[in-house]
């Protein structure tokens, strides 16, 4: 029994690298069947971003359920880092390639240029990786990460991809057919012209996506979210999980693109206001 207890976090981890592996066959379908029926396209790189946040959810149980039935082991250690390199290095580069190439086009510059971000950004995950398992363990380690982690770094893309995908589809956001709060106000909005401003999106990946690897691989200090929140206190750590539901319920898209695009730039804000705050005192 114990032994079957032990294998529970690697089958999570393994988890973890399936919605990987299926967010990338979404993808390749997406890019195969958008010929035939051009919503389908959306459709599936919906259910691809969709995927990679589902990953992240395996990727914080495994650890957690590995202290838990204090089976921590190196073989799980690196059998994590082969599955976050999968789901938050290859896949979210990859998923930006196939709407670049899908909806960019020409217009956002030459194939092999939208290859090379996307190879930027798979390689600094790798490597980011491999240093963060390099790094010796310390409680400075538990309290904040020296470089921007991966799964954020794949959310801020996956999030920006999903984004523009129901901006571009309003009717994305309906769930057996019912439509969500969200489609209410997409559908308000769509007496204005957003064609202009979401053309240039793809371009915008193409930029991102070296940018944000360059970030995973600096060494910007970004904080640690669940050592930041156990510190302020469980009543407040309360009281901000429940309004996370309410506007995760009804918008969870922009949601999701607000915090991880948030959390991205605050490696780099924050210093900024701390130098301030530093010289005028």
């Amino acid at each position: 029994m114990g032994r079957r207890i032990q294998l529970l976090p690697n089958l999570i981890t393994l988890g973890n690298a399936f919605c990987g592996l299926l967010a990338l066959a979404k993808g390749i379908d997406a890019l195969a069947l958008s010929q035939v029926d051009r919503i389908v396209f959306y459709q599936k790189m919906e259910a691809a971003c969709f995927l990679v946040f589902l990953g992240m959810v395996f990727d914080s149980l495994d650890g957690f359920v590995a202290r838990l039935v204090r089976s921590e082991s190196a073989f799980g250690a690196q059998l994590d880092s082969f599955a976050d390199a999968l789901t938050f290095g290859v896949v979210p580069a990859m998923l930006a390639k196939v709407l670049i190439e899908h909806e960019g086009g020409r217009a956002t510059g030459n194939p092999r240029l939208h290859f090379l971000a996307a190879a930027i950004f798979a390689l600094m995950a790798i490597l980011r990786l491999v240093r963060f398992n390099l790094e010796p363990e310390d409680d400075d380690k538990h309290q904040g990460f020296r470089g921007l982690p991966s799964p954020a770094a794949a959310g801020t893309v996956a999030a920006t991809i999903w984004l523009y995908l129901i901006l571009r589809r309003p009717e994305l956001e309906a769930i057996e057919g019912t439509p969500t709060p969200l489609h209410g106000v997409l559908a308000w909005m769509q007496s204005v012209h957003w064609s202009p401003i979401l053309d240039w999106v793809p371009a915008l990946l193409v930029a991102m996506l070296p940018l944000v690897g360059f970030l995973m691989v600096s060494n910007v200090r970004y904080i640690h979210a669940v050592s930041f929140l156990a510190g302020r206190g469980q009543f407040f750590t309360l009281v901000g999980l429940v309004f996370f539901g309410v506007f995760f319920f009804v918008a969870p898209v922009p949601l999701l693109f607000l915090l991880f695009t948030g959390f991205t730039v605050s490696g780099l804000v924050i210093p900024l206001f701390r130098r301030r705050r530093a010289a005028t005192t």
